[in-house]
């Protein structure tokens, strides 16, 4: 039995060890995790079920330190409960050169930590997810939320207050250290715990107020938030710095590590138990919902027809559903306009409603991805730069398959003006580490990208188009990785036209009128943006004019022609660069196109101007 006093005594093990690898390391944050030592021992000695040997066990209740500066705790932690091999010494190197226990908890330091914290604001939202993949898994474990107050001001917290609660998940615990101190000084609530208790009530959560440092009130605390058809939030109530007299509710000390003679007086004023030998509590095995797969059926679409890329991503991601039942469709409430409403018509189980939220819509994924799930995530291509730093996080986490698609990418979305069309997405997506981006330019294209993501491991991005365009390619048509599509080209050309999703359709009016006037040139459809095989296009240029006119519906920075002429920089290939280089304005299509220079007469004169 775990008693009340080695859940103390364990808890002061926790500090001693956070105090010494902080100082070994000459950074990190005491003082944040001094706060929260009650809180992580009564969580990983006590309340939760998991298996200490086995990280992926289905059924293990599972932790996310969304105060991502307290990791010190998190690793000692882990440690004595058995759930990572180091020694004490090997502890100390923590945030080092070398060291695999990283400042901030990272995928790549443990496989207990699933996902990248220390951006605040965004462990709930990732908590939403593991929490909706129980449901989805018809599993049992639960999924705890170790947040700090100061985060609690951010406003994707209060995105995920609210779709806790419409989810009705009350297998999601949220528990708040109300330490009251921030960065630089006093948070905006201080130590006011009925406001932070008010906050979450006002969303539809249980709360329950307790003393942080009160093992019994943490106990029954916990105990209660299983009894609850709510999410639940329990509001802790601690003093930073904990047990040592000139750290404890003291300003000025975040993100301090003491030194050496700091730590001796430190150590001298905490107690110093024997660390307790604590059995873990394995979790009960749960059969589980069984996940099926099919065969996949793709639209067939004909030559003479024309069909917007966004409609056809909605198609082919409704025949993946079918396919498999992993397949999560997540949408910010624009379904009828990206068309994965398709899924919710064909599979509704498989789909989530985010809402307007587009900051929690994307953490909530990356929860159901680390949990098992194929996801994909849509929106417009403009509103999915509101959530970049989940995006970034994201990719930090290492996710097993997370898709998002951009609609109504660039000015050729028409009258809806400036505040909808997507011209900035591409360098969001091309900056991610490991990051795969697609862009269609038919049909044909989008459905294949779109399962050639379903296969893909990582985050994958596809930027589709509002307008209906031809069909380009006949559905047989193969589609790879870093590769590129030739449409046109012969033995006397001038130039070579780069176009993707909207454009190669302008490059190849453009190749039309020209081959009228006797120029000859050859027109590429760039439908994979990264990566690319810089090697391949650059020799084909060159024995094609070694000249290139790249057109993209984009800003010109982070764009396609910036990334070409990077790589491009030093094979001796002219290039002119067709982009949107202004604020644009409504209009039609083809008066915006052709306004701001990206149509097919602009690549005309661009060729004749070489």
């Amino acid at each position: 039995m775990v008693t009340t006093k080695i859940l103390k005594d364990m808890a002061n093990v926790l500090r001693r060890d956070v105090l010494k690898m902080t100082t070994a390391a000459g950074g990190g944050h005491p003082t944040s995790c001094l706060s929260a030592a009650e809180i992580m021992s009564v969580l990983f000695f006590e309340e939760m079920n998991y298996d200490n040997k086995k990280p992926f066990n289905p059924d293990n209740d599972e932790f996310i330190l969304s105060k991502g500066h307290a990791a010190p705790i998190l690793y000692s932690a882990l440690k004595h409960s058995g759930c990572i091999n180091v020694d004490l010494l090997s502890l100390r190197n923590f945030a080092t050169h070398g060291t695999h226990l990283e400042g901030h908890p990272m995928p790549e330091a443990t496989k207990w930590v699933k996902v990248a914290t220390g951006s605040l604001g965004q462990g709930l939202s990732i908590g939403v997810g593991f929490a909706l993949a129980a449901k989805l898994q018809k599993r049992k474990f639960r999924t705890y939320v170790l947040m700090g107050d100061s985060e609690v001001a951010e406003g994707s917290v209060y995105e995920a207050m609210e779709l806790a609660s419409y989810y009705k998940l009350d297998n999601l615990v949220a528990i708040v250290d109300i330490n009251r101190l921030g960065q630089r000084g006093e948070t905006m609530l201080g130590h006011d715990v009925s406001a932070y208790k008010k906050r979450f009530q006002g969303f539809g959560w249980k709360t329950i107020s307790v003393n942080g440092h009160s093992v019994p009130q943490l106990i029954k605390a916990m105990r209660q938030a299983k009894k609850s058809k709510k999410p639940i939030a329990i509001m802790a109530k601690t003093l930073k710095g904990r047990g040592v007299s000139f750290l404890e509710n003291k300003k000025g000390w975040h993100g301090k590590a003491l030194n050496k003679e700091q730590l001796e007086k430190a150590l001298t004023e905490l107690p110093n138990p024997k660390i307790p030998k604590i059995s873990i509590r394995k979790p009960r095995s749960v059969k589980g919902r069984k996940f099926e797969k099919q065969k996949l059926s793709l639209t067939n679409y004909k030559q003479d027809e024309e069909k917007a890329t966004r409609e056809a991503y909605g198609d082919a991601l409704a025949a993946l559903a079918k396919s498999d039942s992993k397949v999560i469709a997540i949408d910010g409430e624009v379904s009828n306009s990206t068309f994965s409403e398709k899924v919710k018509k064909a599979r509704p189980r498989q789909f989530i409603e985010a809402y307007i939220a587009e900051q929690n819509m994307v953490g909530m994924a990356l929860g159901l991805s680390v949990k098992g799930f194929n996801v994909f995530t849509s929106s417009f291509a403009a509103f999915l730069s509101r959530a970049h730093d989940q995006i970034r996080m994201a990719a930090l986490s290492n996710p097993k398959s997370l898709t998002f698609c951009g609609s109504h990418a660039g000015i050729s979305i028409g009258e809806d003006g400036p505040s909808q069309m997507g011209l900035e997405d591409l360098p969001i997506f091309r900056d991610l580490p490991g990051s795969v981006v697609f862009y269609p330019s038919d049909a044909v294209s989008s459905a294949k990208l779109t399962v050639l993501s379903a296969k893909l491991k990582g985050i994958k991005y596809i930027r589709t188009t509002r307008p209906k365009t031809q069909i380009l390619y006949d559905n047989n048509e193969d589609f790879k990785v870093g590769d590129f599509k030739i449409l046109k080209q012969s033995k006397k050309d001038k130039a070579v036209l780069v176009g993707a999703g909207i454009t190669t359709h302008e490059a190849l009016k453009a190749h039309k009128t020209l081959k009228e006037q006797k120029i000859n040139t050859a027109v590429i459809d760039l439908y994979c943006i990264k990566p690319l095989n810089h090697k391949k296009l650059e020799n084909f240029i060159k024995k094609h004019g070694n000249k290139l006119i790249v057109s993209e519906d984009h800003y010109p920075e982070g764009g396609i022609g910036e990334m070409l002429a990077e790589n491009l920089e030093n094979s001796g290939i002219k290039i002119k660069h067709l982009a949107v280089r202004q604020i644009p304005h409504s209009g039609t299509k083809d008066e915006l196109l052709d306004k701001y220079g990206i149509s097919w007469k602009g690549i005309v004169g661009a060729v004749k101007k070489f």
